[in-house]
């Protein structure tokens, strides 16, 4: 188990991970758009979102932070917008620290299945720190 950064951006996520990977060296980053996801009924894809940054990731001093893009209707505040991730080959622990977490905080988003994971889940604890839990095989 691991726990990740993810940074989160107003619209100008390709620029700051391009100049992240720039100073840190790290290589051209592997860049998932908005327009590249599944089509989602509760989540249309709109010429405002398309080329947005959904998900890319760099491996800076040996430890991975991840970034992307918020659609333009949420809100990113400089300062709230980094979220701590824990990434996880462990059903049963995820679903334990997610209950904890939620029992004096706010769900964003409920554990399920996602296009990308078996399991996952987003949830602001009891101080207003955002965490993403992730099931991982690996």
């Amino acid at each position: 188990m691991s726990v990740l950064a993810y940074i989160n951006f107003n619209g100008n996520c390709l620029e700051a991970v391009e100049y992240y990977a720039e100073v840190f060296d790290t290589g051209k980053p592997h860049i998932m758009f908005f327009r590249d996801m599944p089509p989602e009924e509760d989540f249309p894809i709109t010429e405002e979102t398309k080329d947005l940054v959904l998900h890319t990731s760099l491996d800076i001093e040996g430890s991975i932070v991840m970034f992307s893009d918020l659609p333009p209707e949420i809100a990113v505040t400089t300062g709230n917008n980094i979220s701590l991730v824990i990434i996880s080959n462990d059903m049963d622990r995820i679903r334990s620290i997610f209950s904890r977490l939620i029992s004096e905080g706010t769900v964003d988003m409920e554990l399920q299945e996602t296009f990308w994971t078996k399991l996952y889940g987003s949830v602001a604890d009891k101080f207003g720190i955002v965490w993403q839990l992730m099931y991982d095989e690996e």
